[in-house]
């Protein structure tokens, strides 16, 4: 029986732009390629497997990024975003090619898309990893936030293949290696014949994303229900663009709507960060949350309960109101201009 081999990245695009969590997980794939030759004395391929419309423009990054080559199933078909046709392609091609791991981001697509292949090919599909290593057996250890995130729950697929995993954004950094493998991608052109899937496009609206992007930014301004309402969250924004820092959220604080949306949210169900600086106003400090911001620098954190859980994971703690140290540190900034 033919043995299952390699590390599959699946490599999100959107008209031909590639996913910056693409590259984050193509260096974690490299990193479990080198821990599995360290098990089994021999070391795994790392594949960027892309689906779409069109080539990604950028392909070279994923071989900067630790990619030994690339498989592209690309289709006129497939330019739109459609759930069943993208989960189809990828089932036919790991079922033709036999990876031993497949991993996703777990964006909006991934997450829609990665559980679609893994019912295809009748294996087991970890969601929103939080951390992946090889264990002394060989197998992928992805470790998975649970009870609410208060616990790393560790899931393992012993008996089926491929082991499938999502992750996050901003979980592991993307890391260049010093000497990439040429560019040479395998085009695979997907079978679909006259299949044209279940769902159709009526219409695609894109929205723009303003400001930085979270998983990038130096420096980090996030904040919880206690900041208070939408007038204190809009002062928030204001001290970030002083700062020149990107703004976050915790789940409520989107929930009540003083935010843009889902990309500035932190968290178990959001982005993982690593600013040099994080401040955050308002945060009690729930395990959910605070998983996001485990590998930032310097933690300063500001609320008015003493006993706040997430004074136990800041190096500043400041015993305060939100808004009042938020409008402080506003007026100081403005002054430090204008000097």
């Amino acid at each position: 029986m033919e043995k299952h081999k390699d590390i599959w990245v699946v490599a999100e695009q959107n008209a031909g732009v590639l996913s910056r969590v693409s590259l984050e997980l193509l260096s974690c794939a490299a990193r479990l390629a080198g821990e599995l030759e360290e098990v089994t004395g021999s070391r795994p391929g790392v594949l960027a497997v892309v689906t779409g419309g069109e080539n990604p423009r950028e392909i070279e990054e994923l071989h900067r990024h630790g990619a030994d080559g690339s498989i592209l199933a690309l289709s006129p078909l497939l330019e739109d975003y459609r759930t069943d046709l993208h989960a189809a392609v990828l089932a036919d091609l790991v079922r033709e090619k036999m990876p031993e791991i497949v991993l996703f981001g777990a964006t909006a697509w991934g997450s829609e898309v990665a559980p679609g292949v893994a019912a295809k090919v009748k294996t087991g599909l970890a969601a929103h990893c939080a951390d992946l290593k090889i264990n002394p057996q060989g197998l992928l250890v992805q470790s998975v936030p649970a009870f609410g995130g208060k616990v790393l729950g560790e899931i393992l697929c012993p008996d089926h293949r491929p082991q499938m995993a999502s992750v996050r954004p901003g979980v592991f950094p993307a890391v260049p290696v010093d000497n990439p493998a040429p560019v040479q991608p395998v085009m695979a052109p997907p079978n679909l014949g006259s299949e044209k899937g279940r769902i159709k496009v009526l219409e695609v609206r894109r929205q723009e994303i303003s400001g930085r992007p979270l998983e990038e930014a130096e420096v980090v301004v996030a904040g919880g229900w206690g900041v208070g309402s939408k007038e204190n969250w809009q002062l928030l924004e204001e001290l970030a663009e002083l700062l020149g820092a990107a703004v976050g959220c915790t789940r409520p604080a989107l929930d009540e709507g003083w935010t843009a949306g889902e990309h500035t949210m932190i968290g178990t169900s959001g982005k993982a960060v690593r600013p040099k600086v994080y401040v955050g106003f308002g945060i009690s400090g729930a395990t959910h949350h605070v998983v996001g911001i485990k590998d930032a620098g310097l933690v300063i954190s500001i609320n008015t309960n003493p006993r706040a859980e997430v004074f136990q994971y800041s190096d500043v703690k400041v015993v305060a109101d939100a808004r009042s140290v938020i409008d402080a540190l506003i007026a100081e900034l403005k002054v430090g201009k204008k000097d």
